[in-house]
């Protein structure tokens, strides 16, 4: 039998990429059910999604979260990697809710770490992670996002609001720089999540054969990723290779500048669909390799999250914490460490 019942009603929860959006009900705290994904291109509008996806359970709702790829910083919302844009007022509004909190994808996913638990990560390589030092989150999907927590004094984590996907791209051997001037020619800026995500993978098999000055018929990142794991294509092996060390450089960038010796956690879509592969790629080697600090690099644990919905229990406690007057820039470090439980 199940306790503790939201007073006011089910709470909805939905984590927005570039490409598809996730939806929940939660009914208790932690209890995650009735979990549906939407494609964000079958809905004009972000307030079209969430009506479909209401009208499919069947509950009208009060209060929202919203973890969505894209900054959050005052009312008007315009995605980065999607079309949709609106007022958070106004959808709400038209919704009908009382609350529609909507944070950045990835602070809601960094407020999930304290309470993952085994079952819900793998660790790649080495390392141990350091009780009350920060911790580091990077994740490539649709983008490449990136952020972390930080311990404060008090036993609780602050959260980043980080925008760290779009830092200027660093090549870390000759065929990366290669790949990056050839980038060079279609875009003034190259950003990490220019080549670090799921679209650039396809651009990194793209570089990679403009350097060598082969005529190659483009191919989409689902299709480089199956050819490259069989091991059948060669270019597609290379690709998948260059885009685990570049991932392994962000992360180990991320690690130098937190001082996250609590451990880097990999978030997104991509590196889950690389399966056991990637723990076999340059991403370790290349996480470790930072010169005088790569024994400071050794001893930091890289986490690959699996959990299926992470950021939705994420979003679920900033939402607890906002609806509770303490506002949703802090999380208690006393959280219980079990998984947030899903149903389908």
């Amino acid at each position: 039998m199940q306790a503790n019942f939201h007073p006011d009603g089910p709470r909805l929860l939905a984590d927005i990429g570039g490409t598809n959006a996730r939806f929940a009900l939660e009914r208790a705290p932690g209890q995650l059910g009735a979990v549906r994904n939407l494609a964000c291109a079958d809905y004009p509008r972000f307030e079209d999604a969430v009506e479909a996806y209401l009208a499919g359970v069947g509950i009208q709702v009060r209060h929202a979260a919203v973890a969505i790829a894209n900054p959050v910083d005052g009312d008007a919302i315009r995605m980065t990697n999607h079309d949709w844009a609106f007022s958070t007022a106004l959808a709400a509004r038209e919704l009908g809710l009382d609350t529609l909190l909507m944070v950045n994808d990835f602070t809601a996913l960094a407020m999930s770490l304290p309470a993952l638990g085994a079952d819900a990560t793998v660790q790649v390589g080495g390392g141990v992670a350091r009780h009350g030092c920060a911790i580091g989150l990077v994740g490539a999907g649709t983008g490449l996002g990136v952020s972390g927590l930080v311990p404060t004094a008090d036993g609780s984590w602050t959260p980043l609001h980080s925008e760290g996907g779009h830092v200027s791209f660093s090549p870390a051997d000759a065929r990366e720089a290669a790949v990056l001037h050839h980038c060079w020619e279609r875009y003034e800026h190259v950003s990490a999540e220019r080549l670090v995500s799921g679209p650039g993978i396809a651009l990194i098999r793209e570089g990679l054969a403009a350097s060598r000055h082969m005529q190659v018929a483009a191919l989409p990142t689902a299709e480089i990723v199956t050819r490259g794991l069989a091991g059948a294509d060669p270019l597609c092996v290379e690709t998948l290779d260059c885009f685990a060390g570049m991932l392994g450089t962000v992360a180990a960038n991320l690690a130098v500048t937190l001082g996250a010796r609590g451990g880097i956690y990999i978030g997104g879509g991509v590196v889950p669909r690389l399966g056991s592969w990637f723990a076999q790629s340059p991403f370790r080697a290349r996480f470790e390799n930072k010169g005088r600090f790569s024994g400071f690099m050794a001893a930091i644990p890289t986490i690959v999250i699996t959990a299926p919905c992470p950021a939705l229990a994420g979003a679920s406690r900033m939402l607890a914490a906002h609806l509770e007057g303490r506002g949703a820039a802090r999380a208690s470090a006393a959280v219980p460490r079990e998984s947030v439980h899903v149903h389908a």
